[in-house]
């Protein structure tokens, strides 16, 4: 195991005089996109990292932080001793996450994407990111109309959040989700809420729910990788037209189930990821080249969402 460490940490400090030598002594310009995990979200910010970086010639690096926030932190620095010359990132806390992008900020420029930081951080040349409880809200306003004319206002409810991963983003989606639905529907009642970000780990969780609690009839999936596991759920358990899932995030498996006959995943409030990761890193690199981020600095703008329904 030591050999495979030695050999693992000399090619990383290869692969990063490699990634110096061709920024910093040739001139060229180098910038970094960070996001923290592996979902379709995720994947389609990365995509607009890259493209806006292709469309501009300047090369980019793309990394995940899987979750980590030394892993973010040892990036970051990375980063900051390779010279290169901006950073977009997604980052993991608004609040433990924005020291060390400060102190990467005297050095390099930086953008944010799927997050406001805690506090002032005028360090930052903008960011792009979704109103997560307009996106709960989006959704709830569906569920509300289908709960009051299809369960007569009567509805036994399952959430499926992230809050251990990112308690504020999550806390304000399902907030937004079940302001609207108790406006239309006061009897409603959640009988159990619980963490479930990756798809896997939601499909083992929801069919857990439902087992220990069979008189639920609606799940709402706060994110990607919940709904889509709820969904799987639902099916597996053979409940479908009894159990009813509304959720956030689209992508080609959510549109496949809201055309699916089998009438469980019923609506998204869809983000655009891929927008949000073009539009800052192609702020960043409008900085990086000297023009004027005055009116972007410090402030993180809204990307609006939508409804995607059966």
């Amino acid at each position: 195991m030591k050999g495979k460490t030695v050999i693992l940490v000399v090619m990383m400090l290869l692969i990063a005089m490699t990634v110096w030598g061709r920024g910093a002594s040739s001139g060229e310009k180098v910038v970094a996109g960070v996001v923290f995990q592996e979902d379709q979200f995720m994947k389609l910010l990365s995509q607009g990292y890259e493209d806006a970086a292709r469309e501009a010639g300047i090369r980019v690096m793309l990394a995940n932080t899987a979750n980590d926030q030394a892993r973010e932190a040892e990036l970051v620095n990375t980063y900051v001793a390779q010279k290169v010359d901006g950073l977009v990132i997604a980052p993991l806390n608004p609040a433990s996450s924005l020291p060390v992008l400060q102190r990467a900020s005297s050095t390099m420029k930086i953008a944010t994407v799927n997050s406001q930081l805690t506090g002032e951080a005028p360090f930052i040349v903008g960011g792009y990111t979704s109103d997560n409880t307009d996106l709960g809200a989006t959704s709830g306003k569906a569920a509300a109309e289908f709960i009051r004319t299809r369960l007569g206002g009567n509805a036994r409810i399952a959430i499926v959040q992230f809050k251990s991963l990112l308690p504020e983003q999550s806390t304000e989606r399902v907030t937004g989700f079940l302001n609207e639905v108790r406006k239309v529907n006061p009897n409603v009642e959640v009988v159990a809420d619980q963490d479930a970000w990756l798809q896997d780990v939601a499909i083992e969780r929801a069919g857990a729910i439902l087992t220990a609690n069979p008189g639920i009839n609606v799940i709402f999936g706060a994110n990607d990788g919940g709904t889509i596991g709820s969904v799987m759920a639902v099916k597996n358990a053979g409940l479908s037209g009894r159990v009813f899932v509304w959720g956030i995030d689209t992508g080609d498996q959510q549109e496949a189930m809201l055309r699916d006959p089998d009438n469980i995943l019923q609506g998204v409030a869809a983000q655009d990821p891929y927008t949000q990761g073009y539009s800052a890193m192609k702020l960043l690199i409008d900085a990086i080249n000297g023009k004027d981020y005055s009116a972007t600095q410090g402030k993180t703008l809204v990307t609006p969402g939508k409804l995607v329904a059966r």
